[in-house]
């Protein structure tokens, strides 16, 4: 199973994202998230975008790292990158960087990776959160007494929740229904559903 760690020009970009570079196969940086690798002591593999936010300083640092120059101008740096590793048949990404900083361009990541997740299996994650963009069910593991939350982009059919404190069995949630502040009880956690779209968030 290949795995791509992607970094964008957001925030929380910290030293903990070196332990997620040793466990990826290819590290690639969304144009600015060049610099942000480069501060977090990280080399990317390749940067890619429409290359207008990438510094000089990371231009001359990584003068040996190949520069994919993608010039449309009808999506995203962020969207580009999720093209070029969907392309390269990766079969997860670890998402850093893609939130914070300007409003629009979080909430924009979050709607536009629903795109791919039928190609590549995604999670954002900062130093103390993941979140699961879902269109099917999960099963993971997690921390007993870890908060976690379900927010519904879509309706979704069907809900269960097992292994928390608050469960759901077969809710029907339209858009606006979240389920905020729930508590992991188990190692094992699930979150069922048949159809829609949903962010999971976890604290680590």
């Amino acid at each position: 199973m290949s795995k791509a760690l992607l970094i964008c020009n957001g925030q929380d970009c910290g030293k903990w994202l070196k332990k997620e570079a040793k466990e990826a196969d290819f590290i690639l940086a969304a144009d600015g998230g060049a610099d942000a690798a480069l501060d977090a002591g990280i080399v990317p593999d390749a940067v890619i975008g429409d290359l207008d936010s990438a510094s000089p300083r990371a231009r001359k640092m990584l003068a040996n790292t190949p520069f994919i120059h993608v010039s449309r101008q009808d999506n995203t740096d962020f969207e580009k990158a999720l093209d070029w590793l969907s392309l390269q048949q990766f079969d997860s990404c670890t998402i850093a960087g893609a939130t914070g900083g300007r409003m629009d361009f979080t909430l924009g990541n979050f709607l536009s990776v629903y795109a791919y997740l039928n190609k590549i299996e995604v999670v954002f994650q900062a130093e103390n959160w993941k979140i699961y963009p879902l269109i099917k069910s999960k099963k993971f593991n997690a921390r007993k007494g870890a908060r976690m939350s379900i927010i519904p982009l879509t309706p979704c059919q069907n809900i269960t929740l097992k292994g928390v404190k608050y469960r759901l069995n077969g809710a029907d949630w339209q858009l606006g229904q979240t389920g905020i502040s729930n508590v992991i009880t188990a190692k094992k956690t699930e979150v069922l559903f048949d159809s829609g779209y949903m962010l999971l968030y976890l604290e680590d």
